[in-house]
């Protein structure tokens, strides 16, 4: 979300409200909780504001604010899945160019289609969020199904009529533009398809869009493409990153640029780092699906707040810098004894456009092989912001040393925001 700038000559502090939680790592960040109003004494720079909560001042992320009239009780706002700016960037071909180049991503879905291609025949399909139709058109071109809805809120909708008509497939696919939410359609289907995933599996969350087309439109007994999904979670090091984003202030060019450690900390490691690419031996333990998700019983309901434990067992010594996530998803197939297709975005399969996400500790920990990380994780979906959510870790380090009963805590929480 983006704040309007204001007038830097006004030395007045600003009240905002916060938007959501937020824990605080280190003396200097402040923690607060949705609805707190907060005093913004100055704007360092633009992710990272000087605010003051009940006397007690300190840095927080400008992305959890609001700025609001101190009279005012509730907080306005018009537009809370941020429809305009998410359908928009759907409009055009940056997001298209980069899903359709992802092989893996598209070529898993390809064969789906063509795996299942014999009992796909005179079935009704919904592909729900269908861009530019790849999925509508493989199914129409590899499969007999009788009809199939490519549904899309964008306006590259508009696109995905002439593709469908330029490749001959106008009399099985019908391209709808709208919202599923206010979606019409003349019959049930037989299968909902929908590439609705986000990283950390969630964020953005069109899978409530998904879950409500399946409410309405998927018949009894129909089938959800995914049918299943998993987070996945890993302690790990990531030395290169430290390296770039911390490490380099200790001595460039010879000089001690150290006193900016505390400033790049709070740039650079208060938010998720997306796209990032971990090697299998960076991992420190063997990763564990801690969340797992079934298409035909997950509930809008249970998308506000998901909750794990996790325990993981260090297998080789080296420097637990954090975590990193990914997620699978799993496709059942419609044939007797058939195979179940998966798309997994982890360090050990072919690489995707979401790669992995990296939630960085402030403080690099030296762990050693027997060792043991435990602790909670928390997806929390924002109350007003419907497509952002916090991630938030508490984790234990439990030393296997005889020679040491030593335990380290900690706890971190991570916006995540368009």
């Amino acid at each position: 979300m983006q704040t309007e700038k204001e007038d830097e000559d006004d030395a007045s502090p600003e009240e905002y409200v916060a938007l959501s939680d937020f824990t605080g790592s280190g003396s200097e960040q402040l923690s607060f909780s949705t609805g707190d109003r907060l005093l913004v004494h100055a704007k360092p720079s633009p992710e990272w504001w000087w605010a003051e909560l009940e006397g007690v001042i300190g840095y927080v992320p400008a992305s959890h604010l609001n700025r609001e009239a101190a009279e005012e009780e509730d907080i306005s706002l018009d537009d809370p899945w941020q429809d305009e700016e998410y359908f928009g960037s759907y409009g055009t071909l940056r997001l298209h160019l980069e899903m359709l180049s992802d092989k893996s991503r598209t070529e898993t879905y390809r064969q789906v289609i063509l795996s299942n291609s014999s009992s796909l025949r005179n079935k009704v399909v919904m592909d729900l969020g269908c861009g530019t139709g790849i999925i509508s058109l493989f199914c129409a071109q590899l499969a007999q199904p009788s009809k199939v809805y490519a549904v899309e809120a964008s306006s590259m909708a508009e696109y995905t009529r002439q593709l469908v008509k330029q490749n001959g497939c106008e009399e099985v696919v019908t391209v709808l533009q709208g919202r599923a939410e206010e979606l019409e359609l003349p019959e049930q289907v037989d299968i909902l398809v929908s590439e609705w995933m986000g990283n950390c599996l969630l964020f953005e969350f069109m899978v409530e869009s998904v879950l409500v087309a399946r409410d309405r439109w998927l018949r009894d007994g129909g089938v959800m493409w995914p049918s299943s999904a998993a987070f996945t979670l890993v302690p790990c090091q990531a030395d290169s990153y430290y390296a770039e984003k911390m490490a380099f202030w200790e001595r460039p060019y010879g000089l001690d640029f150290t006193p900016l450690q505390t400033l790049a900390q709070q740039e650079f490691f208060t938010k998720p780092k997306f796209s990032h690419d971990i090697e299998p031996n960076d991992c420190l333990s063997a990763p564990c699906d801690i969340l797992c998700l079934d298409m035909y019983t997950l509930q809008v309901g249970d998308l506000e707040e998901m909750k794990s434990d996790f325990q993981f067992c260090v297998e080789k010594s080296g420097v637990f810098h954090g975590f990193t996530a990914w997620f699978t998803v799993r496709f059942e197939s419609l044939e007797a004894g058939g195979a179940t297709v998966e798309l997994n975005t982890g360090p050990n399969s072919e690489s995707t456009h979401w790669k992995q996400t990296l939630f960085m500790l402030d403080r690099p920990v030296s762990v050693c092989t027997g060792d043991s990380i435990s602790g909670t994780i928390v997806l929390r979906r924002n109350p007003i912001w419907r497509r952002h959510m916090t991630v938030s870790l508490h984790w234990k380090i439990s030393s296997c040393s005889q020679d040491t009963d030593n335990c380290q805590v900690g706890r971190k929480s991570f916006p995540m925001w368009r």
